[in-house]
């Protein structure tokens, strides 16, 4: 009998951190309604965050996997949300989502060099003003603790880092141009 307590124990605490993994992550729970009521405000992720530079500049960085890809004025990836829409411009990452991705927010007008999407706002639930680059709201990562990261990339198969267009950062392929000789 202690076995099978046991093994409901194990199979308890296993659903709860699958669910727990799933619901950070942001691969479920999103929807395209309109954005939450502001009672599940989340204005300080758990993980610190660098404060937005005052100019809202956008730069583009190069990466050696995923190519060329939009990062804030402090060097910290920025990326995009599959379940958010560019037209029009809607994010859909609130409560415990935007605890993970926190909205790249700005105070001023937003700028940025070798940027070919353009560069815009839209304003949150909480009154604050998101970045959008050709309409898609973007976000930083609470894994990436340094300029330079990309912990966040294909995290659930929806958040991708941002290209200078505002599409989906992707890995180079690396499968070969030509097919593998037989041999002979």
């Amino acid at each position: 009998m202690s076995s099978t307590i046991r093994r409901a124990g194990l199979l308890a605490a296993s659903g709860a951190a699958v669910l727990a993994f799933a619901t950070a992550c942001g691969s479920s729970g999103s929807t395209a309604s309109a954005p939450a009521s502001p009672s599940p405000t989340n204005s300080a992720p758990a993980t610190p965050m660098p404060s937005e530079p005052s100019n809202a500049t956008v730069k583009v960085a190069s990466n050696g996997t995923l190519g060329q890809i939009v990062t804030d004025g402090n060097g910290f990836t920025l990326y995009r949300f599959d379940s958010d829409t560019n037209s029009p411009p809607t994010s859909n990452c609130t409560g415990s989502c935007a605890a993970t991705w926190p909205a790249a927010t700005v105070t001023g007008q937003p700028s940025g060099s070798g940027v070919s999407g353009t560069l815009g706002t839209i304003t949150r639930a909480d009154g604050s003003k998101q970045l959008t680059l050709n309409g898609w709201p973007l976000y930083r990562y609470s894994g990436d603790s340094k300029a330079g990261q990309t912990n966040g990339q294909g995290i659930g198969g929806t958040w991708w880092a941002a290209t200078p267009s505002g599409g989906r950062a992707m890995a180079a392929s690396t499968s070969p141009t030509a097919p593998p000789s037989s041999g002979y």
